[in-house]
Formats: structure tokens, sequence, C-alpha cells
């Protein structure tokens, strides 16, 4: 198994990913950018991950909103 260098998500777990992105950008603006019902209706963690582990799609809109906010973080 090689080392994923250019992996920003390596390592990173989608419970971080969900912290980092409500504290940069708040609930609001993810339910807004991303319409799913578990940013929209009575926001959490719990749910969010519950949601997002049982759908591939939701968690790669995710993903792409959390490479986004690396890039421009630097």
């Amino acid at each position: 198994m090689g080392i994923q260098t250019n992996n920003p998500l390596h390592g990173v777990k989608l419970e971080q990913i969900i912290k980092d992105l409500v504290k940069h950008y708040g609930w609001e603006y993810m339910g807004y950018t991303i319409k799913i019902r578990c940013f929209t209706h009575n926001p959490s963690i719990k749910s969010s991950l519950n949601f997002l582990r049982r759908t591939p799609w939701a968690r790669t809109k995710v993903e792409n909103l959390y490479l986004n906010y690396l890039r421009n973080k630097s």
C-alpha cells in the first residue's frame, strides 16, 4: 500500500470535515450550498454523520466543499 501524499482527505475523518466546515461556513451556508435535510432542518453533527455515511453522492459533495475550503484557506 502506497502513501497518499497528494490526497488531502487521507487520514481526515468525516466528523472532522463536518466540524471544520460548520466552524468556517455555518449550517445555514452549508444547507444553502448542499441542499440536504440534515443541514437545513435541525442540523447536528450526529445526524449529518449518519446521513453522509449512508449516502455516497452527498458525502462526495461535502468532501468537495471541504477541498475548496482547504484550497482557499492556504
